[in-house]
């Protein structure tokens, strides 16, 4: 590393990459925040060099998408979120702002986050070698496991969103 250390979380990068246009992705400001710049200060470095960044590297989020991230935050705080629509960066779009923010909190702040998206990428590839390795098992031993499978694949799946209950609730016969 350089003289200085920078220490992020792996945590701290991956809970900032997101899905979004079926691409894993970083935001702008996400990144202007891990970098130590400005958000205003990285959008205007990107469009001086518009060039690096052709649309399969960076593109812009449409209202609906900036609205649908920012509903997701609780809590605005004021100033925190930007009037202007956020840019989304793919991994090879993180990978050219290091050249286009010069510095070595950027080389070092661009490694860490490389490798957090090498990271997912494992992440996912084992999940999908765990599901087909099942699947030889259960066409093997189908009758013989059908419950356990059952089971598993139960786990495997997505948690369903249970819609919370909000107020007082009485419980029967007692008023």
């Amino acid at each position: 590393m350089t003289k200085k250390e920078i220490v992020i979380a792996d945590k701290q990068i991956e809970q900032r990459i997101f899905m979004i246009r079926g691409q894993k992705v970083m935001l702008d400001r996400d990144l202007a925040e891990l970098y130590g710049v400005q958000t205003r200060v990285l959008k205007q470095a990107v469009r001086r060099n518009i060039r690096r960044f052709p649309g399969d590297f960076m593109f812009e989020l449409a209202k609906e998408e900036n609205d649908s991230l920012r509903s997701q935050n609780v809590t605005l705080k004021r100033g925190q979120h930007s009037k202007y629509l956020s840019f989304a960066f793919t991994e090879q779009g993180v990978a050219m702002l290091s050249s286009v923010l010069n510095s070595d909190r950027a080389i070092d702040v661009n490694i860490e986050i490389m490798r957090a998206f090498v990271r997912l990428r494992q992440m996912l590839g084992a999940h999908k070698d765990l599901r087909r390795k099942l699947a030889e098992l259960e066409k093997k031993y189908d009758d013989q496991f059908k419950i356990v499978f059952e089971a598993i694949a139960e786990l495997m799946a997505p948690p369903k969103e249970t819609p919370k209950k909000i107020g007082f609730q009485l419980k029967e016969g007692k008023r």
